[in-house]
């Protein structure tokens, strides 16, 4: 049977309808979530676009939002049954995010919805110890955070926050019983990292409290 040229190409332009359609949808959920637009959102989450998209970084729509500090959005997701806990190419988790940037509303929202507080490798409290944000901190500690939990490299809160310079973070984590003991793979504890990084009333601070240096002194005798 001989085929027109005209059919051919209006069954190519119908057949490619549908991936361009799903692209622009693609591109406009990931947009939205990243410039907060809830009512975008749902538009598309009614047309039956899933809220567990993911960029190529593996970001889902909760953790863009979350990261870029739209509460509401944040809360539209939880809301429509996003996926709390699932983890990017880096291992982030949305909480670890709002933790790392400081959005306390968006920590809050999260904790209350039942993302998981203690995660396989940098927890959140340890990010929110890291980048200083003490208020999260108390916000995850009250939530059950566990003050000693490590990182693959053995990173607790308490060697993040020595190593970023936040005493007032140490104070808390200290105050909260945290384990002054704890190394890292070189066999610093949180008083060693907090020498190397010039962090020095930091390591006062410690070391009034019972912490000690994790490194060994060999002596030669001759």
């Amino acid at each position: 049977m001989k085929i027109s040229q005209k059919f051919r190409l209006t069954v190519t332009i119908l057949l490619g309808l549908p991936a361009i359609a799903l692209a622009a949808t693609y591109d406009d959920l990931i947009s939205s979530a990243k410039m907060g637009d809830v009512q975008e959102l749902s538009k598309l989450a009614a047309k039956g676009a899933s809220l567990d998209t993911t960029d190529i970084a593996g970001n889902t729509l909760l953790m863009l939002a979350a990261r870029d500090g739209h509460t509401e959005t944040v809360d539209f997701l939880i809301k429509n049954h996003a996926k709390l806990n699932a983890r990017n190419a880096a291992g982030d988790t949305a909480l670890r995010l709002a933790a790392f940037r400081g959005h306390q509303k968006i920590v809050g929202l999260l904790l209350a919805g039942g993302a998981a507080v203690n995660t396989q490798g940098w927890t959140p409290l340890a990010y929110a110890a890291f980048s200083g944000h003490l208020d999260i901190a108390r916000q995850l500690i009250k939530a059950g955070a566990d003050l000693n939990l490590a990182s693959e490299n053995g990173t607790t809160p308490l060697i993040a926050a020595s190593r970023g310079g936040h005493i007032d973070i140490v104070q808390l984590l200290i105050d909260n019983k945290a384990d002054l003991g704890r190394t890292v793979d070189s066999g610093e504890t949180a008083l060693d990292i907090a020498l190397r990084f010039n962090n020095t009333d930091i390591a006062d601070l410690i070391r009034n409290a019972g912490g000690k240096s994790g490194k060994t002194v060999s002596i030669e005798i001759r």
